[in-house]
């Protein structure tokens, strides 16, 4: 058996998570697709699958593998259509990564209409709130808030987003709205870590040198050590202090009254938000496809077009 044989009965491995389930797919017999995945593993000299008698698992390396043989195949069922002159429909695995609440509010929903308007692809949605490496992680798609460094990824803007602090009205009314960050020592703040190291100090603009930076470091009565800004939102909407948080992450709460923002004046600079992914002009059609549908959507929304949260729908 060939070594794209063998990919093409990995990833099916993969995908029913037993051996014998493979097989019925592929209509061959349990025991060619064992010796396959045998003779893969001793051609890479890495274990792919963990098994035991009542369950199988991809390994690290048989994750990051599964997703360059789908990869691999993918293009070269692209290529056979191309050549055929066959229409290129989009098709597979797309895999994507956002931050936690990014994901949740906007991409969530932007993958199903997606999934419904492509019924031959299957997506598989990876939110957390660090830097994910697309290519050693095996993600088609990422999606990016800051400003990029050179790389060989290709890179789509959608918009921009400000960091903004907050507070419930009845905060405000109780302790004054301040209007200078030299006011935030005298007010309770709620102090975001997702790292799990110390409370990082707000970073301002100077209204009359936006390049100049101010970075007072107010006192956080409520220091949360959590893995997304939810927690932190939630108890300045409950009153306990001022929050730091990025303009898409309240606009909910701000358009519906329960945040307002202060310290407009002294924002930094908005941060652009960009989709990644490895591939450029050479992209499955699966990626090129979820990329013009992403950007046309995220585009559109008020959220990320660096407006006021409060006029967002």
């Amino acid at each position: 058996m060939d070594q794209l044989e063998s990919m093409r009965v990995f990833v099916a491995v993969a995908d029913a998570q037993s051996f014998a389930g493979a097989a019925r797919w592929l209509k061959c017999s349990p025991a060619a697709v064992t010796r396959a995945v045998a003779a893969l593993e001793a051609h890479l000299g890495a274990r792919l699958l963990h098994r035991t008698t009542r369950s199988l698992r991809l390994s690290e390396a048989g994750e990051r593998y599964v997703a360059e043989c789908r990869r691999i195949l993918g293009q070269l069922n692209e290529a056979d259509a191309v050549a055929s002159g066959a229409h290129v429909e989009p098709q597979g695995y797309l895999t994507v990564t956002a931050p936690v609440l990014f994901g949740r509010i906007h991409i969530a929903p932007l993958m199903l209409d997606f999934l419904k308007a492509h019924p031959r692809v299957q997506a598989k949605a990876f939110f957390v709130d660090r830097v994910v490496h697309l290519i050693d992680e095996g993600m088609d798609v990422a999606l990016r808030i800051a400003h990029l460094p050179d790389s060989s990824l290709s890179a789509v803007k959608v918009g921009t987003v400000r960091r903004v602090v907050v507070a419930s009205p009845d905060y405000l009314a109780q302790h004054g709205e301040p209007l200078t960050p030299d006011e935030l020592g005298q007010h309770d703040a709620i102090g975001i870590s997702t790292s799990g190291g110390p409370f990082t100090p707000w970073q301002f603009a100077r209204p009359d040198d936006p390049k100049r930076e101010l970075r007072p470091a107010p006192s956080p009565r409520v220091q949360c050590t959590v893995n997304g800004s939810e927690v932190g939102i939630l108890a300045a909407r409950a009153g306990h202090g001022l929050a730091r948080a990025i303009s898409y992450q309240v606009a909910e709460h701000v358009a519906s009254g329960h945040l307002r923002i202060v310290l407009a004046a002294y924002e930094p600079a908005p941060v652009p938000v960009h989709l990644v992914h490895p591939e450029g002009r050479h992209a499955a059609a699966k990626v090129r496809a979820f990329i013009d549908f992403a950007v046309a959507r995220l585009r559109a929304h008020p959220a990320l077009n660096d407006v006021d949260p409060s006029r967002s729908p």
